[in-house]
């Protein structure tokens, strides 16, 4: 088969001829084996400088699509992925200990429900009598297809959000495909579809949620998924409206592309949850992830929603680990109606809103721009990423940097898990806002 390649290659960025040969080669129109031009040769025939062309080789290297040999010439092989979070260890790997370390992500000790009780009235329950056993206990299934937030065709449970956008994504997305997220978003997201030589468009938030006019460009480019975070998102802290989502709804309608939805916050969001699937079920896999708000070490989240999606991804699991714990399934069954445990969660939902808050009204009376109300995080402009973080170290306070979060770099931001400061707000939210460069203070702070 005789392959064009100035035909198939629009965008003759470095970014897009990578992603353009990384599709050709998931079509099949590149056969594992086939010999690929010579950088030269191809600059020539697309117009383009070499140098051009070899940031895309070097690209599609990266994640192992191609391999070069020299003189002999350079080859299309089985995509591997880089390997390396590299977005994620720059958000966690930090100068060092703080005092207060506001750039983890994780919710505190002291606002997760008490294990203790509940795990004492299942530790003694034998719940595997065959590795054949369905991967979903019958009784936590039942109870999360009650309140799943549209009709589910399949439902399972993996080892937490993460490892249920991973192997979702395993499923959806193949070398060179387009896929739509949110702008900025969860970095080890953004590490996974490079993993997948996937091409990433960011899509702008205001404050309902992705701003439709970007999103209705982002999908004249056919992207095959939409990864969405539809409440508390992470960074900004933005949910999303019921107008809005039905909007998109209303523009995805006539595409092919899944949806993806990350609801990581769980029951400590205070913003009401609204899914892609009560207007279009059969293209939405719905991620609930319970570490937020019952646990980080129950390692647990649901995935349900399109059911060839969903039991494409449980199949696949029966290859691996097979299921998640069924003990630990057994405890969140026992938390999700133990009246303590639901007590806690709601006490930790008003006290998470009630830090944000009195932190977001410091930063907002000096000037410090910043998006969203819900969630344990927050998202602040800065005059420059670098100082703030440094002034903020000098002070014993962590933050983490705005960049690896972002597709693309427009401003600088610090994402700051304000869920983690439990007293002094007004003297750490001032510090904040020294750090970021804002104002004077109306009270004379400084």
């Amino acid at each position: 088969m005789t392959v064009s390649f100035t035909d198939s290659i629009d965008d003759r960025s470095a970014r897009g001829i990578a992603a353009a040969v990384g599709r050709m080669i998931t079509r099949g129109e590149l056969a594992v084996g086939s010999r690929l031009p010579t950088v030269r040769e191809l600059s020539k025939s697309l117009g383009v400088s070499p140098t051009t062309v070899s940031e895309a080789w070097q690209t599609l290297t990266s994640v192992g699509a191609i391999d070069a040999r020299g003189r002999q010439g350079t080859f299309v092989r089985q995509p591997t992925g880089p390997g390396s979070p590299r977005r994620y260890r720059r958000v966690t790997e930090g100068p060092g200990h703080f005092a207060l370390d506001l750039s983890t992500g994780t919710p505190p000790s002291s606002l997760l429900p008490d294990l203790g009780p509940v795990v004492a009235k299942v530790s003694r329950q034998s719940l595997t009598s065959s590795y054949l056993d369905n991967p979903v206990l019958p009784e936590l299934e039942a109870r999360l297809h009650e309140g799943w937030p549209f009709p589910a065709e399949a439902l399972t449970v993996v080892d937490g959000a993460m490892d249920a956008l991973d192997r979702v994504a395993q499923v959806v997305v193949h070398l060179g495909d387009r896929v739509i997220v949110e702008h900025p978003t969860f970095p080890p997201l953004l590490d996974l579809l490079d993993e997948l030589g996937a091409e990433v468009i960011g899509v702008d938030l205001d404050g309902e949620g992705p701003i439709v006019a970007d999103f209705v460009d982002a999908l004249r480019l056919r992207p095959v998924a939409v990864f969405l975070q539809p409440r508390a998102h992470n960074p900004t802290g933005v949910t999303t409206t019921s107008r809005r989502m039905r909007a998109l709804a209303t523009e995805l309608a006539s595409t092919t592309a899944i949806v993806i939805e990350d609801d990581h916050s769980g029951d400590i969001a205070t913003g009401p949850l609204v899914s892609m699937g009560s207007w279009l079920p059969q293209r939405t896999v719905h991620v609930r992830s319970y570490s937020k708000s019952h646990g980080p070490d129950l390692r647990l989240a649901a995935v349900g929603g399109a059911g060839d999606v969903v039991t494409a991804v449980a199949n696949r699991r029966l290859l691996g680990p097979g299921w998640s714990s069924r003990i630990l399934q057994a405890v969140l069954l026992e938390m999700l109606d133990d009246a303590p445990t639901i007590l806690a969660v709601t006490h930790a939902r008003t006290e998470y809103a009630r830090r944000r808050q009195l932190v977001a009204g410091v930063l907002e009376s000096r000037a410090v721009a910043l998006t969203g109300s819900d969630g344990i995080n927050l998202w602040m402009t800065v005059a420059d990423e670098r100082s703030a973080l440094v002034t903020l170290a000098a002070q014993g306070i962590g933050a983490a940097p705005g960049d690896p979060f972002q597709v693309r770099h427009d401003k600088s931001h610090l994402r700051v898990t304000v869920g983690l400061i439990e007293a002094d707000h007004e003297r750490i939210a001032n510090q904040l806002a020294e750090a970021a460069g804002g104002s004077r203070s109306p009270r004379g702070h400084r």
